[in-house]
């Protein structure tokens, strides 16, 4: 019984961990998306397979599973190490008692608030406490807006661009400094408005979306990758350098997400070494996060760290905050 579990095991493991180097036209069929979510937990899979197939003396499954976590490993080491930390200046920055907006360095934190069933107060106390210069949130309702505002938010956050398509359910972002030239939607998605808007950071323009893709459910597989594509094209607007911040519903591990990056973007967790990120599901205490589908994305030329999530009462999400410094 142990050698047959240890060989189960031990396949299962290289077959998820493996989905990983699909193409991205194969990850957008049925159920491939979420298997996909999961590839850094196959190595935990593949470790009990192992020590199965020891115990079992089965080679077979102990090779095959010796090979499902080198390749894990392999694929995901990188979110432990950064060959380019934060400078010791951007540190210092965000530890002051307030938030310095006149220098490059910033805080930035996406969340998404759940249909606007997030808890707005505690949402503003995370700014507060973690001094956030610059706020993206997803799924935002008008009466949840208005629950933000009496909170407080404007005292800390006073700009801001709020967008929806449907007039039901919006993204938006929130900065401490004046947003300029702000539109609904800077992507022309068809999955959601993403309003964007351009922060001045210690002279440097940057640009800031509020991202929210379509979810990887059934009867969407399709649209959730042409939703990750359309994001893809932003890499062709050479002019202006971005930060897009949200729920992107894929996670590194995804093809069409790392195919939106290119040559010209970077995932703020994976550069910074911060670990991952995981930051779905919270709403459902028999599972553990296991996704990290939320993301600060990096334009060419910056650095991140200091990465943290902060489960917030009432949403399925969590929120991702990172300390990123735009004048490399």
């Amino acid at each position: 019984m142990l050698g047959l579990l240890s060989a189960l095991f031990a396949l299962a493991a290289l077959i998820g961990t493996a989905a990983r180097a699909l193409p991205g036209d194969l990850q957008e069929l049925p159920y491939v998306p979420i298997v996909v979510s999961a590839t850094p937990w196959f190595a935990l899979l593949a470790l009990i397979a192992l020590l199965l197939a020891i115990v079992s003396h089965r080679i077979l499954a102990a090779l095959l599973a010796v090979a499902a976590i080198g390749l894990n490993g392999y694929w995901q080491y990188p979110f432990f190490y950064s060959p380019n930390p934060l400078p010791q200046a951007a540190l210092n920055a965000v530890a002051a008692s307030e938030a310095n907006t006149e220098d490059a360095f910033a805080r930035v934190m996406t969340f998404n608030v759940y249909k606007g069933q997030a808890d707005p107060q505690a949402i503003v106390d995370l700014v507060s406490d973690q001094r956030v210069e610059v706020l993206a949130l997803q799924e935002t309702t008008d009466d949840f807006v208005k629950r933000l505002k009496q909170a407080g938010i404007e005292h800390y956050l006073p700009y801001s661009q709020v967008s929806s398509s449907d007039g039901v359910y919006g993204n938006g972002l929130w900065s401490a400094t004046p947003l300029a030239d702000p539109v609904d939607d800077e992507v022309h998605s068809s999955a959601s408005f993403m309003p964007g808007g351009t922060v001045d950071l210690g002279g440097y323009r940057i640009r800031f979306v509020s991202v929210h893709t379509t979810a990887p459910v059934p009867g969407y597989w399709r649209q959730w990758k042409r939703s990750l594509d359309e994001l893809g094209l932003m890499r062709e607007h050479t002019d202006t350098r971005y930060i897009f911040m949200g729920d992107f519903n894929a996670t590194y591990d995804h093809t069409p997400f790392r195919d939106f990056l290119g040559t010209r973007f970077q995932d703020a967790a994976y550069a910074s070494g911060h670990g991952f990120t995981f930051s779905w599901p919270t709403n459902r205490p028999w599972v553990p996060m296991f996704a990290g589908i939320d993301h600060v994305v990096l334009d060419q030329g910056m650095r991140a760290g200091q990465g943290k999530v902060v489960q917030v009462e009432g949403s399925d999400h969590a929120a991702l905050l990172m300390t990123v410094d735009v004048m490399q």
